[in-house]
């Protein structure tokens, strides 16, 4: 039996499916998280607890690991995991990316810095410490501007700036979400050119250097700021062939930049008026459960494609579905307690749609972007067309009535 190690942050959405991957596979799953209460009991035999925040200490426990007994493969299943997951495939032999790699991937100063040297096509930018002229740097971008942490995911802390005073407030903001995320609020932050158009989503994954495509996602709905929170995700893309390779041809080049060469790789693009651009990339799937919306073969899932490739198992004509699919992130409307989420029943019952998964509870609280990390659910649908597939997402979008209390005041008044 082959023997994979999956890396799982405890707040991952991922686990439950890359397991179900492993299983079908009949591979023997090794889970190395930060904590042990967030791996299931039935692997407490099979379970490392690693600090994700020192990746050469977690590469050293997993590399001691398997001296004891032999990995098959190691595999990331979001960014917290990457760098631990490459240095330790590296020293163990198995498929991975350079570490160097992946670590620009994880820094987006530096993987802005590494692509701007090898003429990536991408926005205008400038990175500023504490006592850097903001006002200054936005001026030289360009406005509207985008400021950025160069650390986080999921849009967390991108704020879009029309002025000069309003770039150095999103500064001052996107430090304040540093510090809350536990990272330093006092490191570089970028300011970067706002890019016009609409955005598409590649899905890929790498083999030998090679971007093999998987899916490219429209979205749908406007990402103009002030905040970038995405909702819909819509494949196969409806963008002109002509404009799909241009997209296609821009993830090549940015992973050959950044030396990436083995494993999924998911980039976010703007398409307008000019040249494709590239706003994001990163060494690993699409996020939270929106792999879900996609299928290969006879019904195979991304976590399995990922599973297979690590594994040196065969890929060789596996498709996507023909039919179009998608995924709608479920937003949080505004900060406070999720008190209920109603419509639950006509949302599911809308033609098209397969599935409508909260991922947090009544009573739980929740934080709207640019401040918050995680989505309130995902609803999946499937149809004929890619217009079939958004109307019936859009009208699951409609059906739910999201609750939420204000939040409670930090220090309430004495009665």
């Amino acid at each position: 039996m082959t023997r994979v190690l999956l890396i799982l942050p405890t707040g991952t959405y991922r686990a439950p499916d890359f397991v179900r991957a492993a299983a079908a596979l009949d591979a023997e799953v090794v889970v190395a998280s930060e904590h042990r209460q967030a791996m299931a009991a039935a692997m407490a035999d099979r379970a490392l607890v690693v600090a994700l925040g020192r990746p050469a200490a977690a590469a050293q426990a997993i590399v001691e690991l398997a001296g004891r007994r032999p990995l098959d493969a190691v595999v990331a299943v979001d960014d917290q995991g990457l760098q631990a997951a490459a240095l330790a495939a590296e020293q163990l032999g198995l498929a991975h990316n350079p570490p160097q790699a992946v670590a620009a991937t994880r820094d987006k100063a530096r993987a802005r810095t590494v692509l701007a040297a090898a003429g990536v096509v991408q926005p205008d930018f400038r990175v500023v410490g504490p006592g850097d002229d903001v006002a200054a740097a936005a001026a030289a971008v360009g406005l509207p501007c985008v400021v950025k942490p160069v650390s986080l995911s999921g849009s967390r802390g991108v704020i879009r700036a029309d002025d000069p005073a309003a770039a150095a407030g999103a500064v001052a903001r996107v430090r304040a979400i540093l510090d809350d995320a536990g990272e330093d609020p006092g490191g570089p932050v970028l300011v970067e050119a706002f890019v016009p158009g609409a955005e598409v989503a590649l899905e890929g994954l790498l083999r030998g250097g090679t971007l093999e495509v998987l899916a490219v996602f429209d979205k749908p709905d406007p990402l103009d700021g002030p905040f970038f929170e995405e909702t819909l995700y819509i494949t196969p893309s409806r963008l002109e062939p002509p404009v799909r390779r241009e997209v296609v041809a821009l993830v090549q080049e940015a992973a050959g930049a950044l030396g990436l060469a083995e494993g999924p790789v998911h980039a976010e693009v703007r398409v307008g008026p000019g040249p494709a651009c590239l706003i994001e990339m990163a060494a690993r799937s699409i996020g939270g459960l929106c792999a879900r919306a996609l299928r290969f073969g006879a019904g195979i899932s991304l976590e399995e494609v990922i599973l297979r490739h690590a594994l040196g198992l065969d890929l060789d004509g596996l498709a996507r579905e023909g039919a179009a699919s998608g995924v709608l992130m479920l937003p949080i409307p505004g900060s406070g307690v999720l008190e209920e989420v109603g419509g639950l029943d006509a949302a599911r019952a809308v033609p098209g749609v397969e599935g409508v998964e909260l991922t947090i509870t009544r009573g739980r609280p929740v934080r709207a972007l640019p401040e918050g990390d995680r989505y309130l659910g995902f609803a999946f649908a499937r149809g004929a067309t890619p217009g079939d597939v958004e109307t019936s997402l859009r009208r699951v979008q409609s059906a739910l009535d999201i609750r939420i209390a204000p939040p409670e005041p930090a220090n309430p008044p004495k009665s």
